[in-house]
């Protein structure tokens, strides 16, 4: 599934390289087999989830 030379990194990894993206629909699949979507959550190839990184309303700094 992977180009890399040695192993592909892990899903955690800053490395794995975009093999398809659906930016319509919001998702891209990562050469490691993850599923990144664009609300910050992650399809693991295990089948387990990384719930999405959400910042509410409030927190964000407001520009002057």
């Amino acid at each position: 599934m992977c180009s890399h030379r040695s192993s592909c990194p892990s899903a955690d990894a800053a490395g794995p390289h975009i093999v398809s993206a659906r930016p319509e629909q919001g998702w891209k699949l990562l050469c490691n087999g993850a599923i990144v979507f664009d609300d910050s959550g992650e399809l693991l190839p295990d089948g387990s989830v990384i719930a999405p990184h959400r910042v509410f309303a409030g927190q964000l700094a407001v520009a002057a």
